[in-house]
C-alpha cells in the first residue's frame, strides 16, 4: 500500500481570485473560490457540482489515513477496439487528462477513527465506466475488507460498462456483485454513495447492493437514459424518476445526504453496522 493521501491534497484544485461562476442550479453568479470551500455545493440553492475525486477522498477520509492500493493496475485491450482511435490511445489520453491510470482509486482509511476500505469512482475518466481494471481494483477492494473484516464503502460517479471491452466489461458487473456477496455472507458492512451520473451497469451490479445506499441530493440514477426506455417501452415517464428523491420515496436508496453532513451520515451509518455486526 502506499501512503498518498498528501499526493491527492496535492491534487486538490487551487482557484485564482478574482473568478466567477453562474450556478447551474439557480443561476447565480458565485464567487468561484466559495463554491470550492464548500466542496462544490452552490452556498445559495444547494445545487451539487461534481467534485474530484481527491477532493471526494479528503472530504470522506480522516485527516492523512488514507493509503492506496493496486494504483498502477490498467485494462488491457481484449478486442483491438478502434471507434476511429484505438483503445489504448483514447485510454493514456484519459491516464493524461486526470493525472490517474484508471476510473477509480481504491485504498484504505479511516472515517472519525473507523478503519474501510474504500474506492471512489472518476467520472472525468472516460465518464467512469467499467472496465477490467475498474472491475478488478472494486473486486480487490472488496476482498480486502473481507481479509481485515472492516467496512467496504464505494463511491459512484460512471456512466455504465465500458463499450471497448465489450463482454469483459460486461463480465464486471457478475465478478463484482460475486464479491459483494461474500461480504454479506460474511457480515462485513457494506456502504454505498451514490452521485451525480450513477448509470447503466454500475447501477445493475455493485452500485445497489449496498447494505446502506446513501445519495447526495438531485443524483441521476438508472439504467438507461429516459429517452431510451420511452423509445423501448412506448409509454410516458414520471416526472423526475431517475432522481434521488424519487428512488428514495420508492424504496430504492435509504438515505438523502447533502454533502456538507455526509461524512457525519457515513460515520453514523458505519457503526450502526459494524454494532450489527460483530
Amino acid at each position: 500500500m502506499i501512503n498518498n493521501f498528501s499526493r491527492l491534497r496535492k491534487k486538490r484544485r487551487v482557484i485564482p481570485d478574482g473568478l466567477w461562476t453562474k450556478c447551474s442550479g439557480c443561476g447565480e453568479i458565485i464567487y468561484a473560490k466559495k463554491l470550492t470551500e464548500a466542496s462544490e455545493v452552490c452556498p445559495k440553492c444547494g445545487f451539487h457540482y461534481k467534485l474530484p475525486v481527491a477532493e471526494r477522498i479528503c472530504l470522506l477520509c480522516d485527516e492523512d489515513s488514507f493509503s492506496e492500493t493496486d494504483h498502477s493496475l490498467i485494462s488491457g485491450d481484449p478486442l483491438a477496439f478502434n471507434d476511429g482511435k484505438p483503445y489504448p490511445e483514447k485510454h493514456a489520453e484519459n491516464r493524461e487528462k486526470t493525472g490517474e491510470p484508471e476510473a477509480v482509486i481504491t485504498g484504505v482509511g479511516k472515517v472519525d477513527g473507523q478503519d474501510i476500505v474504500l474506492a471512489v469512482m472518476n467520472f472525468d475518466f472516460m465518464g467512469g465506466s467499467i472496465g477490467s481494471a475498474v472491475g478488478e481494483k472494486i473486486t480487490r477492494a472488496a476482498e480486502l475488507a473481507l481479509e481485515k473484516r472492516i467496512p467496504l464503502v464505494v463511491v459512484t460517479a460512471s456512466g455504465g460498462v465500458r463499450m471497448h471491452e465489450g463482454i469483459v466489461g460486461l463480465m464486471q458487473m457478475a465478478k463484482t456483485a460475486a464479491v459483494i456477496g461474500k461480504l454479506k455472507n460474511a457480515r462485513v458492512p457494506y456502504v454505498v454513495i451514490l452521485t451525480n451520473p450513477t448509470y447503466g451497469g454500475t447501477t445493475a451490479s455493485f452500485a445497489t447492493l449496498g447494505d446502506i445506499i446513501i445519495s447526495e441530493p438531485k443524483a441521476m440514477i438508472g439504467f438507461a437514459g429516459g429517452r431510451v426506455i420511452k423509445q423501448t417501452i412506448r409509454q410516458d415517464l414520471p416526472e423526475g424518476f431517475q432522481t434521488a428523491e424519487f428512488l428514495l420515496e420508492h424504496g430504492q436508496i435509504d438515505i438523502i445526504t447533502p454533502r456538507g453532513k455526509l461524512k457525519e451520515t457515513l460515520s453514523k451509518c458505519l457503526k450502526y453496522l459494524c454494532s450489527q455486526a460483530s
